[in-house]
């Protein structure tokens, strides 16, 4: 931006213009750097929540607890996030290795494949609210399937970097520890 403005200003002054017009043109040289320099500065802000409108898939998540990371939900984490232009988001994340149910009816699974899939999933909904300021999204959870989030507000830090969506959630569902996702916009 600074080689522009030089360059923009070297070439008003090899003008021979009488000295109100090089003043005229001055002064649309400093409003341009301002309105560029405004312009550049609101970009390097936090993103709002029109900016996280879309659908959005988990690249990976990790959990850190006790001084360890692991893979909260495995190596290989699938999940979806979508979220409208009111607000409104929804989220599903699984482990790609949950077990089938042998019976084939969910209502019937035995307690190790019931265990294994609560502790290797989550989903919720509800509404969104962003703070620029501190960089954060509250999350008005309405409804989930770890219950104990139902009429809560889930605080999220989070940056956003092209299609890249990185989420720190310092209260996670497992109750202590934090959590960092990493999820890619699918359009």
């Amino acid at each position: 931006m600074k080689r522009s403005l030089a360059i923009v200003t070297f070439v008003i002054s090899k003008r021979k213009e009488s000295p109100v017009k090089s003043r005229s043109n001055l002064a649309l040289v400093l409003l341009a750097a301002i309105m560029l320099v405004a312009i550049s500065t609101a970009a390097q802000q936090s993103p709002t929540a029109k900016q996280l409108v879309g659908t959005w898939t988990l690249v990976s998540e990790t959990l850190e607890q006790g001084g360890k990371t692991t893979d909260y939900f495995g190596a290989s984490p699938r999940g979806v996030m979508t979220m409208d232009r009111d607000g409104h988001f929804a989220r599903v994340i699984t482990r790609s290795d949950l077990p089938k149910f042998v019976s084939n009816n969910r209502q019937m699974g035995t307690s190790e494949e019931n265990k294994a899939v609560v502790q290797g999933s989550i989903a919720y909904f509800g509404t969104c609210s962003c703070n620029t300021a501190d960089k954060s999204c509250t999350l008005h959870v309405e409804g989930s399937t770890f219950a104990n989030w139902v009429g809560t507000d889930q605080k999220r830090l989070f940056t956003l970097a092209g299609d890249e969506l990185r989420e720190t959630v310092p209260t996670p569902s497992t109750g202590t520890g934090k959590s960092l996702a990493v999820w890619k916009r699918v359009h």
